[in-house]
């Protein structure tokens, strides 16, 4: 059983994680509720089983826990799930997609999608959250960026383009907000072993005609050089980290949780 010390007492907070109904999100979402944080999760779908996620978190760990159904792409949506959830103390931008094709024939739906979801999602939510946090003189901002924020991968230029701005955007206000008890920070994964990319897996098998270990240790993870997937726990602990008082003066930068990939 985790155990909590003082410094990871989370209740009275509240805490939003967005695109957090799987995944990334959802484990910080767990993460932060076992240390007694008020949560709120959110995708963009309206299910009986999204709101029965919430439920479950509330019971297993004994918080309050909500699902606000929201699309990142949309402005309105972003800073209405602010002030829907009724306060912010700790916001998670996790919501983020994907899509892989050349620039000459990127589509440009897509590019403003990946834009908006990646990258301006976390603007908005940020800016609506702010004057809260500033009200209480406490706030902590971490923003879920990549090992793409800090490199780059061919054929993913709206995802690197997007990361690297998030990473920007981060440094932007952990100065804005410096001294007045509110931190902002941005994580920057490798490959994490979330459901998504468990699915990929026998594809890729099946592709490379390899066992499943060799094809995560050869294919998925080449770029890794710990050839071992981050996991969910390990970013929502990171994420506890950075909740936690030892993290007070850190602020304006990014914690690679990527097995080596951006040392490199």
């Amino acid at each position: 059983m985790q155990q909590k010390g003082a410094d990871m007492d989370l209740k009275g907070k509240t805490a939003i994680i967005t695109g957090s109904n799987s995944g990334i999100g959802l484990g910080v979402a767990e993460e932060l509720a076992k240390a007694g944080a008020t949560v709120v999760i959110n995708s963009f779908t309206d299910r009986p089983e999204d709101h029965a996620l919430a439920a479950r978190i509330a019971a297993d760990h004994g918080v309050e826990a909500r699902y606000i159904a929201a699309d990142m792409s949309k402005a309105e949506d972003c800073r209405a799930l602010i002030a829907k959830a009724g306060g912010c103390d700790i916001l998670v931008n996790n919501a983020g997609i994907q899509h892989v094709a050349p620039v000459e024939d990127f589509p440009i739906d897509k590019w403003n999608q990946i834009i908006a979801i990646n990258l301006s999602s976390a603007f908005h939510t940020i800016a609506a959250a702010l004057p809260g946090m500033r009200a209480k003189g406490w706030g902590r901002i971490i923003d879920i960026a990549s090992a793409h924020g800090l490199t780059a991968s061919p054929y993913k230029s709206a995802y690197v383009a997007s990361k690297h701005a998030v990473v920007g955007l981060t440094k932007t206000v952990a100065l804005e907000t410096a001294g007045q008890g509110i931190t902002c920070n941005a994580i920057c994964p490798g490959y994490v072993l979330t459901p998504l990319v468990e699915a990929q897996i026998p594809d890729q098998m099946k592709v490379h005609n390899m066992d499943r270990d060799t094809v995560i240790r050869e294919v998925m993870l080449l770029r890794q050089p710990s050839r071992q997937f981050a996991t969910t726990e390990q970013i929502g602990g990171t994420v506890l980290y950075l909740c936690s008082p030892y993290a007070d003066q850190v602020t304006g930068t990014t914690i690679s949780v990527d097995g080596g990939w951006t040392a490199l």
